[in-house]
């Protein structure tokens, strides 16, 4: 059976089996307490990439895909994954994890462009379990997860997500690779966990502190922050920055400036 890229759920399908055997080789997960990981990938579509993460003997492989077409597809053509009971047909970002997965250190993909930020947040609520992800996303999405400080790219995600993960730009994509060519470049990354259990701040107020300086981030923090900063001295160093100018470490020792000076 054929099955149609579907533009609702942003499906653009990988042809190029050199690239999906790229990604699939770029997983690179040592852990003692997992001897045979489980690696989670979203959204495979009609397989291409499920086909090389299948080749991994060194991992447990299980997908989810909210395409119904694309569920028969896989139980048709990789029984040993329905077979097993490995294909979960379902949206990622609706689904309980744990429900299916006690462990799921590994996370990969084909990630669907128009819910890609959504999807690294969910990450995130379980990045104590999460380890590592390899995933292809819009380049210009990738760029702004793996730039640091002072680029146009660094923003929220950023912040968010270099605080747990060390993250490694592998390599660019171009259009013509898949069908239908999407009207963006894209990217794959690799995101490994790092071993910040707790940020050493009210990660709470650390995120609306991340959060409330980018909504105005062409604003000085004196005045996307002002109702933190009330009683501190004029010549405080972060009043004249702009968030793009602030590392992670520095939003960090931010909060807990400013943690004294909320005024609700």
């Amino acid at each position: 059976m054929d099955v149609k890229p579907k533009k609702k759920l942003g499906q653009h399908f990988l042809t190029d089996e050199n690239i999906a055997q790229r990604i699939a080789n770029s997983i690179d997960f040592k852990d003692e307490n997992y001897p045979k990981p489980i690696c989670l990938e979203i959204g495979p579509g009609t397989g291409v990439l499920t086909k090389y993460l299948m080749q991994n003997q060194d991992i447990d492989l299980n997908v989810i895909e909210i395409d119904q077409e694309s569920v028969e597809y896989l139980m048709a053509n990789y029984p040993s994954l329905y077979n097993e009971n490995r294909i979960i047909g379902g949206d990622f970002l609706q689904i309980d994890l744990k429900k299916y997965l006690q462990d799921f250190p590994i996370i990969c993909g084909n990630f669907p462009y128009n819910i890609s930020s959504q999807i690294f947040f969910k990450i995130l609520d379980h990045k104590d379990t999460v380890k590592q992800v390899v995933c292809m996303i819009q380049r210009e999405v990738a760029q702004r997860i793996s730039n640091h400080e002072g680029t146009k790219e660094y923003g929220i995600l950023s912040v968010f997500l270099q605080a747990y993960y060390d993250i490694e730009y592998l390599f660019g994509v171009d259009e013509h690779v898949f069908n239908p060519p999407p009207k963006v470049k894209s990217a794959v990354i690799r995101l490994k966990r790092n071993n910040v259990e707790q940020l050493p701040c009210d990660e709470k107020l650390f995120r609306r502190i991340v959060k409330e300086s980018f909504n105005l981030r062409r604003k000085m923090l004196r005045n996307s922050l002002a109702k933190y900063f009330k009683g501190l001295p004029e010549e405080e160093k972060y009043l004249t920055l702009r968030p793009e100018q602030l590392s992670v470490n520095d939003f960090i020792e931010l909060t807990n400036l400013l943690s004294k000076n909320i005024v609700e």
